[in-house]
């Protein structure tokens, strides 16, 4: 058996490594009371204990427009934590998975962003992302930095929720248009850090870095709001629904700047595991199904 030790595992993403941990694989997962990945001490006592193959690390400040005014915890989780769990893993000589965001880019680009373009966040949060990238980068352990996207799924709070919520309270609704990226199920994270991980016990090795992961087609929250009412109706989550309208961001202002584009490339991945990205409708037909179970 391999032991892999989660952080974060009573949240989006951290709940589905738990739940779809392969058969061979011993989860030890901490959520935030357990761990808090910002005590240096704590985090270096349970690592050497545990003594895992391997960390996953599925904790962190997502809290976007509320991290304009809470910089500091921001910046304590997403790169101070990460500092921790590299050193810790560091002094055993295991690699560290971290889940970073497409908001390290700044959201100006036409086409997919690839690993390799430059990184420029506008907010809070994706600046402190990007801090612990570059942490994680530079703190000599082995590492795999996978970048995702308007993550969904049946644990958390996410924008499928919002919308299920305000389906049932209104008839019409207006959902951004002018915003573009990839909905991604929590799910389908989990699973490609699962199989990044088998790759690694069966290999002793990975080609490290950087990648990007969501799933398909690019569509807009406005059409990801649609696509939701549409399944919602059909799967017996919602009796009928809400009129949608298309409406700009500047008709909806944020504490924090969203990029307006937000699709990456995620060929790189797909090469290193030889297989296809999920798309992200079939994604939300299995987490609205969860929901209504």
């Amino acid at each position: 058996m391999v032991k892999v030790l989660i952080t974060g595992a009573a949240g989006q993403v951290g709940s589905e490594l738990v739940k779809l941990a392969p058969a061979d694989f011993e989860v030890v997962g901490y959520n935030s009371s357990e761990l808090d990945i910002t005590n240096a001490l704590q985090v270096q006592q349970i690592v050497a204990e545990q003594a895992p193959a391997l960390i996953i690390n599925a904790a962190a400040y997502t809290a976007v427009d509320k991290a304009e005014s809470d910089a500091e915890r921001a910046y304590a989780v997403n790169e101070t934590g990460v500092k921790n769990l590299a050193e810790a893993a560091l002094a055993i000589g295991i690699p560290v998975f971290h889940i970073s965001t497409d908001y390290v880019f700044d959201g100006t680009a036409t086409e997919p962003y690839k690993e390799t373009d430059p990184v420029g966040p506008s907010g809070v949060y994706g600046a402190s992302k990007l801090a612990g990238e570059q942490v994680l980068a530079n703190s000599g352990v082995k590492h795999i930095i996978l970048r995702t996207s308007w993550v969904f799924g049946a644990e958390g709070n996410n924008f499928v929720k919002i919308m299920l919520r305000l389906g049932k309270e209104r008839d019409t609704l207006g959902v951004v248009a002018d915003q573009h990226g990839c909905p991604t199920s929590a799910a389908s994270i989990a699973n490609v850090l699962w199989q990044l991980a088998q790759k690694y016990t069966e290999e002793g090795e990975l080609t490290w870095g950087i990648y990007h992961f969501s799933n398909s087609p690019a569509t807009t929250w406005h059409g990801f709001a649609c696509e939701i009412f549409k399944q919602a109706v059909s799967a017996g989550v919602l009796e009928k629904a809400p009129v949608v309208n298309q409406i700009k961001t500047s008709d909806y202002p944020t504490p924090a700047k969203r990029p307006a584009w937000s699709v990456m490339d995620c060929s790189a991945l797909a090469n290193v595991l030889g297989s296809g990205v999920p798309g992200w409708q079939q994604e939300l037909s299995t987490v609205l199904n969860d929901l209504n179970a």
